[in-house]
C-alpha cells in the first residue's frame, strides 16, 4: 500500500506516474474525470479496465499524486503483489483509495469480505474508490453477491491503449517529462524493434535515460544502436 505522505511501506509510487506524463490518446474524458476526482472527490467508485500495458497503473498512481498535491490523503494498493487482506483495514480514513488489479483477489473469501466492508466504510466516510481490473466487474467471478453488486455502482471506463501514429507522440511526451529529447527518427527506430505497448515503451525509455546520463549523449539512432549492441537490459 502507498500513502501519498510517504509512510514506510513496501511499495513506492513512480515519480513519473503523473497526469502530465500520460498521453491521453482516446482517454480524454476519463482523464478529466480522474483529475476532478483526485482534486475534489465525487463518486464513491470509479472502475477502470483494459488490457495489460494500457496505462491503468499509471492512472491510479497519478490520481494519488494529484490528490496529495491538493492536500488530500490517498492510498495505492497493488493487489497483484500477494498482499494480505488485512491491509484493507483503516483505508476508509483516506480521501482516495486506489486498488490496482482487483481481479487478482476474486474468489478469495477474506479479500472479498474486506472489499465489501471497505466499500461500505468509504461510502459512509465520504471518500472514493478508484479500482482497476482487466475486465468490467460484471465479467469477474466474485463469489460474494453483495460485493458484485456494489462494484457495479459507479462509472466504468475502458482505458484505451495508445497505438498507431500516437505511439511516437506518447514516447516524446514521456521523454520530455524526464528531461530528454527524443527525435522522431529515434522513436520510430525503437518502435520497429520493441513491443508496441506503453508499459514496454516506458521501461525502454527509463533504461535509455540512464544510458544517456552515463554517456552524456543524446538519444540519436547511432547512440541507441550502440547501447543495444552493448547488451543493455531494455524491456
Amino acid at each position: 500500500m502507498i500513502e501519498s505522505q510517504q509512510l514506510p511501506l513496501p511499495v513506492h509510487l513512480s515519480d513519473q506516474a503523473v497526469f502530465d506524463s500520460f498521453f491521453e490518446s482516446e482517454n480524454g474524458a476519463l482523464l478529466s474525470h480522474l483529475k476532478s476526482l483526485a482534486r475534489n472527490g465525487g463518486e464513491r467508485l470509479i472502475w477502470l479496465w483494459g488490457r495489460p500495458g494500457s496505462g491503468k497503473t499509471h492512472l491510479l498512481q497519478a490520481a494519488c499524486a494529484e490528490a496529495s498535491r491538493h492536500g488530500r490523503r490517498a492510498a495505492y494498493l497493488p493487489l497483484r503483489e500477494n498482499l494480505q487482506a488485512g491491509m484493507l483495514a483503516g483505508l476508509e480514513e483516506f480521501s482516495l483509495i486506489c486498488l490496482d488489479d482487483v481481479q487478482q483477489v476474486a474468489g478469495q473469501a477474506d479479500w472479498e469480505t474486506g472489499l465489501f466492508r471497505l466499500f461500505n466504510d468509504v461510502a459512509e466516510a465520504g471518500g472514493s474508490l478508484l479500482v482497476s481490473a482487466d475486465k468490467p466487474a460484471t465479467k469477474i467471478a466474485f463469489e460474494l453477491p453483495d460485493l458484485q453488486s456494489r462494484l457495479n455502482w459507479g462509472p466504468v471506463y475502458r482505458v484505451e491503449a495508445v497505438s498507431g501514429e500516437d505511439l511516437p507522440k506518447a514516447m516524446a511526451l514521456r521523454a520530455q517529462h524526464r528531461g530528454l529529447q527524443l527525435p522522431e527518427e529515434t522513436s520510430r527506430f525503437l518502435l520497429r524493434r520493441f513491443p508496441r505497448d506503453m508499459q514496454s515503451v516506458y521501461r525502454l525509455l527509463d533504461t535509455l535515460d540512464l544510458a544517456s546520463l552515463r554517456a552524456q549523449r543524446r538519444l540519436t539512432v547511432p547512440f541507441v544502436r550502440e547501447v543495444l549492441s552493448q547488451g543493455e537490459d531494455i524491456g
